[in-house]
């Protein structure tokens, strides 16, 4: 007796894995330097090398107990102060400690609090274009998976379309800026209007609709602000990873953030720790919690990722694309010739270039193209985007 929903979600692949998987078995024919692979945002920038050097130093505790023992459930103090000085120093937040739950990257703290969340009848918003995997983590959570349309070209928040979205079951709305798949930052100006709609909605349903930003790429940006949404909206709730700012995907460590202001703050606190409990995601790895102790204040060197960008976004301009304004993360969203992307995929494909359709972000019509590669692959492959456009 197998369940049907894992099953499905286990013996399907992502899109984005499939492609993956298949630039991996065609650069073994081709040679790799002949795949133009832009479907999967794997940094490709190395750690800062103060990572490197906290690890060593770690290691040369005797003790390994000190090192690779269990920490508290909810987080290494030490490490859980550290993160709460960054953030407090950056935007004045009132970040403590104990608002503060380190947890195995992003995708099991969103799946910890969505499964907070999900009250009887619970329903959870996402505005297009979005990850994905949010919908499997919202309804494997037993919760409502809803799609606000996306706001085309600019790819801010249409809020008239939001407000028709929502109703008295909402409990929740996704927010991820800087965006994947689009690259676009949220502006101060989008938030501080969807925290006037939240607000009047919450106080005419009489319970909190709360923000769940996801902020993998929060220092992703080029020269733009990315608000913390906390400072705009006091019911937001961080699910913060640093895989993409310290170039640590495989490493699986973050942190959830629920502010002292928070609507139920101790009792939506202690519902995230026991969903994550319920699954088996308590005490992160502690060599892990060690580092980010010492590295929390460290920002990614961005000089190689905004070369990419500016020379992927400029060079398909050139070449007749739509490009979304891509001002933070490492994602260009551009619009398919012709509007099917996914035929376009598969077109591509025959050339060795893999980029995501955009059907699975919520938003048919445009692919996605994840530009942490080589620069000089970046180069030779806009003679191909050339040909199919």
């Amino acid at each position: 007796m197998i369940n049907e929903t894992a099953y499905g979600l286990g013996s399907n692949r992502s899109c984005i894995r499939e492609l993956f998987e298949y630039g991996r078995g065609r650069a073994a024919v081709v040679g790799d330097e002949n795949v133009f692979d832009y479907s999967l945002g794997n940094p490709s920038i190395p750690a800062p090398p103060e990572v490197d050097q906290a690890i060593r130093d770690i290691l040369q505790d005797t003790s390994s107990l000190a090192v690779h023992g269990y920490t508290s459930a909810v987080g290494d103090l030490a490490t859980r102060q550290a993160i709460a000085d960054d953030l407090n120093s950056r935007y004045d937040a009132g970040v403590r400690a104990q608002d503060l739950f380190i947890g195995c990257g992003a995708a099991p703290e969103l799946v910890a609090v969505f499964r907070a969340l999900a009250v009887p009848g619970a329903e959870i918003l996402a505005v297009a274009p979005y990850f994905p995997e949010y919908k499997p983590f919202v309804e494997g959570a037993g919760a409502t998976f809803k799609v606000v349309p996306p706001d085309v070209p600019g790819f801010q928040i249409r809020m008239e379309a939001l407000e028709e979205a929502l109703t008295a079951n909402t409990v929740a709305i996704i927010l991820n800026s800087p965006n994947n798949p689009a690259g676009t930052v949220y502006t101060r100006q989008t938030l501080k209007d969807l925290a006037a709609l939240l607000e009047r909605k919450s106080a005419e349903y009489g319970h909190p609709i709360y923000i769940v930003a996801d902020e993998p790429y929060r220092e992703l940006a080029y020269g733009v602000e990315v608000p913390f949404i906390p400072t705009i909206y006091r019911d937001t709730v961080v699910c913060y990873s640093y895989s993409k700012s310290l170039s640590l995907p495989g490493e699986r460590i973050g942190y959830v953030y629920v502010p002292e202001k928070a609507t139920d703050h101790d009792a939506l606190y202690a519902a995230i720790a026991g969903a994550s409990r319920a699954a088996g995601h308590v005490c992160a790895p502690s060599l892990w919690q060690k580092v980010i102790a010492r590295c929390a204040g460290l920002r990614p060197d961005l000089q190689a990722y905004d070369r990419n960008r500016k020379t992927l976004y400029e060079g398909l301009v050139a070449l007749g694309y739509e490009v979304a304004k891509p001002d933070g993360a490492f994602y260009l969203f551009v619009k398919a010739p012709g509007g099917d992307a996914e035929a376009f995929s598969e077109k591509a494909k025959q050339k060795d270039l893999l980029v995501v359709p955009g059907d699975g972000f919520g938003c048919p019509g445009y692919f996605r193209v994840c530009y942490c590669v080589s620069y000089e692959k970046i180069v030779r492959s806009l003679p191909v985007f050339g040909e199919l456009v």
